[in-house]
């Protein structure tokens, strides 16, 4: 059966591996891309999106510009990470397709009004203030929603931000905590999940080894940022975070989890972000999302492999 999707992302080396996966896949029928402020600033991300659009061969899928800032504070970045464009470690070219008029949150407002019940399923990569806006200005578009999978947040390997929060989360916890408490059917690929799915150097000469001209761009990005992450924690490779999500809807039964309540920490000074996970079920809230905590490595990048060279 396939499934129709939003993605909505802030792209991000790991974030056009992620829509690079969506948009060889068959099974999934992409409607359209939001871009968020995030990994680098609005104009960079939108600009990005259009590169992978142009770089997967897909001019067709509509692109939307949202929000340049979070809800509740100023927008953090991490250029850090990921380089100064976002997707340094390949050069691409001027891209000639064109972003969508529509703001992306109204883009989404709108499409989701259309569809018939449960039947669209929102794929955040990024912060969510995209979708904790549109969420929180139209209600009524709950029911029409199938599920949000999303990657953020993060338990065992608590943050990578601060001591406490993970990114996506800490750029605009006052978005998650609509998202989390919005009641819609959630699965979250937190860091827990992300950090055992760790890039490699057979992997990177397996791409190059495709001889496709997309699987030479996923593994210079892939040398690019991984720098960051080798460093930081002595580990052979990254973390391949975004794709976690597009993955999880091709291939379920590469992930385990459990059903747990997660709330999000906005007012605290020194957990500010945090996602606060009842792994152990030591309250009474209510379980709230599926929370991802192993993957199949090997399976998963097999499935990247071999769909992202079909490209």
């Amino acid at each position: 059966m396939i499934k129709n999707i939003i993605i909505d992302s802030d792209p991000g080396q790991d974030d056009a591996v992620a829509i690079l996966l969506a948009l060889a896949s068959p099974d999934l029928n992409v409607l359209g891309i939001t871009c968020v402020a995030g990994n680098v600033p609005l104009s960079k991300t939108s600009f990005n999106a259009k590169q992978i659009c142009e770089l997967a061969g897909k001019p067709e899928i509509p692109l939307f510009a949202g929000c340049d800032r979070p809800m509740g504070r100023e927008l953090v970045t991490a250029e850090h990470v990921h380089g100064k464009t976002g997707l340094d470690g390949a050069t691409l070219p001027e891209p000639k397709i064109e972003l969508k008029t529509t703001h992306a949150v109204d883009f989404i407002i709108n499409t989701l009004r259309e569809a018939p019940k449960k039947s669209i399923t929102l794929c955040p990569l990024g912060p969510l203030t995209n979708i904790g806006t549109a969420l929180q200005k139209a209600p009524d578009i709950i029911d029409n929603i199938k599920q949000i999978v999303l990657m953020g947040g993060a338990y065992f390997e608590v943050g990578n931000i601060t001591p406490a929060a993970e990114f996506n989360i800490f750029v605009d916890p006052e978005a998650a905590e609509i998202v989390f408490k919005s009641g819609i059917d959630l699965v979250v690929a937190p860091l827990d999940v992300t950090h055992k799915a760790l890039t490699n150097q057979a992997w990177v000469s397996e791409l190059k080894a495709q001889n496709n001209t997309i699987c030479d761009v996923v593994a210079g990005w892939t040398s690019f940022f991984e720098r960051f992450d080798v460093e930081k924690y002595g580990t052979e490779g990254a973390p391949l975070h975004d794709p976690c999500v597009i993955a999880y809807l091709i291939s379920p039964e590469l992930f385990s989890g459990r059903h747990i309540n997660v709330e999000i920490e906005t007012k605290s000074e020194l957990t500010r972000g945090m996602t606060v996970a009842d792994w152990w079920g030591v309250t009474d809230r209510p379980a709230n999302a599926l929370f991802l905590n192993d993957i199949d490595s090997e399976g998963y990048f097999r499935l990247l492999t071999t769909r992202i060279s079909k490209l």
